[in-house]
């Protein structure tokens, strides 16, 4: 027992330990090949998003080096490949951009590692903190937004280098746009053409020859292109500028600016940086474990994720989180274990020594066909369509979400669409469904049938009414009001209120007190306050407060069945005499001076 216990503490540690007894020679092939794939597919992904968040290349491929193999190790996911992200990349341009760092100085490279530093340390807290269940109250249409919103900023900051324009940063979404159509005709149209050709390269390749790594094709493409025309047409006459020397060499160490100033300038953007890598990360890490049938812990994934991005940032590589095409394709590729993540850094930096210097030849056009591809593939058109056909709500967070991306801090833009996001579902929560219920008389069953959605007779002495949500604290107002409005003020006559609370699945200290508040008014009426069909574990607040036993014990049946049996026997006689409806089938013991054929019986 004690050696079963120490395991699990070992594994809680070191997660590794869990699956690396399933490590064998099938195993290690399977990783082998799904690490190749995953680190040639990396090497054009890594430049471009290092050039999205204006940091020298070479740190987009030494992310993709370090943060994998921490990531892999210590999260609980045998398929999520972490390692540079657009979305990540662009939060981290915005962010330094606004507080005066000019994109590749030594000032923007030491405050996007400290940035990394700080969003690691949010990450790594959440998860020993047991957080994790915080990521599901951040609904999927924000992230959706917030990446159809930074899709459009990435292809704004890339259009001036796909036409050849200096066009200074720091502007606006909309002012960018103008001065880019203001300046169009001073475009270079050989930086144009070699921007499209890659694009349109990329875009052939993939839908062609759907297996190669189509990005790295079109990149070689552009720049092949590029080298003939300037020894056609010389290099003065086609004036492309060059991604520049890139060192081939491994991460280096790097030390973040741990100072107070910096520290506290940059936690509010790191906050949010952690927050959307923990969103990314999980979320792909659950959608390949619907399909892996691998059990995803969340609280595991917020710890990988967080040492990944702590040790990362004292290895010169900036933030990083789960890449969903990176993730998708080790899973496609076959991979078995984490080591397949492992074995594509390792790869990645053996291919980096030998090519980094090419990378120099490498136009800025080409990059930025690469990049626009890249932004496209961000936009998920067909959830957003779906999202606008089902839920206004949704669709308003989504539009809020996106908005604010294109208007304002792009940190602000997922705390605004993560807030609207509760806001709306608190509304939701605070308004449950309550419907006055009635037995059908043309249903062969007999069931209980919504009054809203066809009239029915009523018993002038009882009511049903159903409630589908929880009663709490924020939802009692609600509750009490709808029920005096369709009880109280449309059959002022009803004495006993039956409440059918299948639907009910919560109900706390507040909610307990309205219910035993109800049960006494009704009691006064003459009648009573009753329950069907309500869950022991919605009843729990109710049980342990004493609630229950004030209420009575008589006033709670499993079913509406056993429920009319104990009621209607009380209700009274004069009333029953003399009533045509008679809906129940225990009418028939209660004395009637009406013709019989007036009276409806029904077996409820």
């Amino acid at each position: 027992m004690q050696i079963n216990l120490a395991d699990k503490v070992l594994q809680r540690i070191f997660p590794f330990l869990e699956w690396w007894p399933g490590v064998n020679k099938t195993t290690l092939r399977a990783d082998l090949m799904a690490g190749l794939t995953g680190a040639v597919i990396v090497l054009p992904q890594g430049v471009a998003f290092a050039t999205i968040a204006g940091l020298p290349p070479i740190y987009g491929l030494y992310t993709a080096m370090v943060t994998p193999i921490i990531a892999a190790l210590f999260g609980s996911s045998r398929h999520l490949v972490s390692g540079p992200t657009t979305a990540i990349s662009l939060v981290i341009f915005a962010a330094l951009t606004q507080l005066g760092a000019e994109p590749g100085t030594d000032e923007f490279i030491s405050k996007a590692l400290t940035i990394t530093l700080l969003a690691g340390f949010f990450q790594f807290i959440l998860g020993v903190g047991r957080m994790g269940t915080l990521i599901n109250f951040v609904s999927h249409v924000v992230v959706v937004g917030f990446t159809a919103g930074a899709a459009l900023l990435i292809i704004q900051s890339q259009l001036k280098h796909l036409l050849g324009l200096e066009i200074p940063g720091g502007k606006s979404f909309v002012d960018t746009i103008r001065v880019l159509a203001l300046n169009i005709q001073h475009s270079n149209p050989f930086a144009v053409g070699i921007g499209l050709f890659t694009l349109l390269l990329a875009i052939l390749s993939k839908k062609l020859i759907p297996k190669i790594p189509n990005l790295l094709i079109a990149l070689v493409g552009g720049s092949l292109l590029a080298f003939g025309l300037m020894q056609l047409l010389g290099s003065e006459v086609v004036a492309l500028k060059m991604v520049g020397e890139v060192k081939g060499r491994l991460p280096t160490p790097s030390l973040p600016d741990l100072s107070f100033g910096s520290l506290t300038q940059l936690a509010q953007s790191a906050f949010a940086i952690a927050l959307l890598g923990l969103i990314e990360a999980v979320a792909i890490a659950r959608s390949i474990a619907g399909k892996s049938q691998q059990q995803i812990d969340g609280n595991q994934e917020f710890i990988g994720q967080g040492l990944s991005n702590i040790i990362g940032s004292f290895f010169s590589c900036y933030a990083g989180s789960g890449s969903f095409t990176r993730s998708g394709l080790n899973y496609a590729s076959g991979a078995k274990t984490p080591l397949a993540a492992v074995f594509a850094a390792v790869m990645l930096a053996v291919i980096v020594l030998l090519v980094a210097p090419l990378i120099a030849y490498m136009p800025v056009a080409a990059m930025a066909g690469v990049i626009l591809i890249v932004a496209y593939n961000l936009i998920d058109f067909k959830f957003a369509k779906t999202v606008y056909r089902s839920s206004r709500r949704q669709s308003i967070v989504m539009a809020i979400t996106f908005i604010a991306t294109l208007v304002a801090d792009l940190e602000m833009a997922v705390i605004l669409g993560v807030m609207f996001s509760l806001i709306f579902f608190l509304q939701k929560a605070s308004t449950p469904n309550v419907a006055v219920m009635s037995p059908d008389p043309n249903d062969s069953n007999r069931r209980f049938t919504y009054l809203l959605r066809k009239p029915l007779p009523e018993c002038p002495q009882v009511k049903f009414v159903r409630i589908d949500g929880s009663i709490f604290f924020g939802s009692v107002n609600h509750v009490s009001n709808e029920i005096r409005e369709l009880v109280d003020e449309q059959a002022p006559a009803v004495h006993t209120l039956v409440i059918v609370a299948q639907g009910i699945n919560f109900i706390d200290v507040a909610g307990s007190e309205w219910c035993l508040q109800e049960a006494k008014r009704w009691k006064q009426k003459g009648g009573g306050l009753y329950f069907t069909g309500l869950k022991l574990i919605a009843q729990e607040t109710m049980i342990r407060g004493g609630f229950r036993e004030e209420i009575g014990e008589d006033h709670f049946f499993v079913s509406k069945e056993l429920a009319l049996k104990a009621i209607i026997p009380k209700l009274r006689d004069e009333i029953c005499a003399t009533c045509t409806k008679r809906i129940f089938q225990e009418c028939v013991n209660k004395p009637c001076l009406v013709d019989n054929g007036q009276s409806i019986e029904i077996v409820v």
